[in-house]
């Protein structure tokens, strides 16, 4: 069969979308392979129950409910009268912000947004932000996504005056989130320093009764949006965590759940040749051997769609990297290693190593066929071609150019990016990863390896707490790793010399360099 034959014979294509899907370049076999159709046909199975809400997150007791935020319908009758009245509330207070109904306290309007998370609470409103923020928003959208201090400063610094201005918005489902709890905490100190009253530019979105919930409560701040724990962090940007950013920066947020409950609708086909989300779990099955043995490039020729890479290992590599299978019965060591940027940014940096280098990957195009806007598009050279020509011959070129050396890839091409389409895109990817954990039998709704690594955290701070108190309870006139480590009974003597060595980065304390760090001497 001919090239030409094969895109014509597996193209998927959704003119109500505007979005097509090519595999052709794929070299995967045509169909389901027959191996694999009992655990497709589960597949199918499981996407029936995850939204009739059946209990699809079994370590955590939980349902998995992202599909009902953009069809309250498929919802119990509880769930969607709530998904309904948060989504009202989001409407209404994004108008009333925008009328300036609600302003600050200095009678001006809201000029500004400082959202508060990380991973799914940041990351998503982050790509709705860069993807679809219009030229004409009211309202611009800042970040604190870590614990960084610089990083905090940084942003403060950007903001400058316009703190007395800017809406903060603290996103954290249990309100226990570190990263999340340090930044509202440094906020409010900044707000304060500066004699702003900070619930009055506070907003929460969390879950009832969390520790964020309460303290939102008894400090009366200016709004609380709920979370419920039936949506995950990756999967929450059609909830209050996108909704609210989203709205209060004048995007159109019915055509996001729009474009996502079509997509949710025509991945419900059980003809996997006519699924896109099927056939990209399948081509992500071929392409590792079913254990993800090579890597999943993403490369939006779009520069709006540039967070696309960093939002979709977010996605893939927490739901699909998993140590054991659905019952913990037997370690499997799942996942898909995800990277990626923006062409044709990139054919200058890591696309060299992509055609001539390790075989390790495969590469998903996503295209987006008209991304100015416009039928007026200035001619560049002395041939008639656009930047747009350009753009389309570099992913053209990189495409058949990989081909050429056995690398294989797909393409995913949008008629233009709108928030209807990004929502299709969000959308279809969340159906292929769990299509996909389907298959290779792993849970893909919970993190244990992200809880695990919260737990090594706690502990590392609970230890250099003890180390601080030690040292200003009694001083130093030098001490090493190894005395403290004897001083406070502790076996880890590696561990005490690394909160030692933070002490003195951040002048809490001083470090005499020895011949090796167990000779370094700490002085306080």
């Amino acid at each position: 069969m001919s090239e030409w034959d094969t895109y014509n014979e597996t193209l998927i294509r959704y003119p109500e979308l505007g979005f097509s899907l090519d595999v052709s370049r794929m070299n995967a076999p045509s169909g389901v392979p027959e191996d694999l159709e009992d655990q497709v046909a589960k597949a199918f199975q499981d996407r029936v129950a995850i939204e009739a809400g059946e209990i699809m997150n079994p370590d955590e007791g939980r349902a998995v409910g992202h599909y009902w935020l953009r069809n309250p319908d498929l919802a119990p009758t509880e769930e969607a009268a709530w998904i309904r009245k948060v989504k009202d509330g989001i409407v209404e207070f994004a108008k009333k912000i925008h009328n300036a109904e609600i302003t600050a306290p200095n009678e001006v309007s809201f000029r500004h947004i400082l959202l508060v998370g990380i991973g799914g609470s940041a990351l998503g409103p982050q790509l709705l932000n860069k993807a679809l923020l219009p030229p004409n928003s009211p309202i611009d959208l800042h970040f604190l996504d870590n614990t960084d201090p610089g990083g905090m400063d940084d942003t403060f610094a950007e903001l400058g005056h316009g703190l007395s201005e800017t809406l903060v918005v603290v996103i954290s489902k249990s309100g226990g989130t570190a990263e999340t709890r340090n930044g509202m905490v440094e906020t409010e100190r900044k707000f304060s320093s500066i004699g702003l009253d900070f619930p009055k530019y506070a907003v929460a979105v969390t879950g009832v009764d969390s520790k964020l919930d309460k303290i939102a409560q008894a400090n009366n701040w200016l709004a609380r949006f709920e979370m419920e724990d039936w949506v995950g962090g990756r999967t929450s940007l059609m909830s209050a965590v996108g909704l609210l950013p989203a709205a209060l920066l004048g995007m159109n947020i019915d055509n996001f759940l729009e474009g996502a409950a079509v997509m949710d609708e025509l991945t419900r086909s059980e003809d996997a040749s006519k699924n896109a989300a099927m056939q990209l779990a399948l081509m992500w099955h071929h392409a590792g051997n079913g254990r993800g043995e090579k890597d999943m490039v993403i490369l939006p020729y779009c520069d709006r769609l540039e967070l696309m890479s960093k939002y979709l290992q977010q996605l893939v590599m927490e739901s699909l990297g998993k140590e054991y299978e659905i019952g913990n019965e037997k370690r499997v060591n799942q996942g898909i290693a995800v990277y990626g940027n923006k062409g044709s940014t990139d054919q200058h940096a890591y696309v060299q190593q992509l055609r001539d280098g390790l075989a390790n990957f495969f590469v998903t195009f996503i295209e987006v066929r008209n991304t100015r806007g416009s039928a007026e598009s200035m001619m560049v050279d002395e041939h008639g071609s656009t930047s747009g020509d350009y753009l389309q011959g570099f992913l053209r070129g990189s495409r058949n150019a990989l081909y050429e050396s056995d690398r294989p890839s797909m393409t995913i091409s949008l008629d233009e990016l709108n928030a209807k389409s990004l929502g299709s895109l969000i959308a279809l990817f969340e159906r292929a990863v769990g299509f996909y954990a389907s298959i290779v039998n792993i849970n893909a709704y919970h993190q244990p390896g992200v809880e695990a690594g919260k737990k090594a955290a706690g502990d590392f701070l609970d230890l250099l707490g003890r180390v601080k108190q030690h040292l200003t309870e009694t001083g130093s006139a030098g001490v090493t790793a190894s005395q403290m480590a004897s001083n406070l009974g502790e076996g880890d003597v590696e561990t005490v010399y690394h909160c030692l060595n933070h002490l003195a980065g951040v002048g809490f304390c001083q470090r005499d360099d020895g011949q090796s760090p167990g000779d370094d001497q700490f002085v306080c």
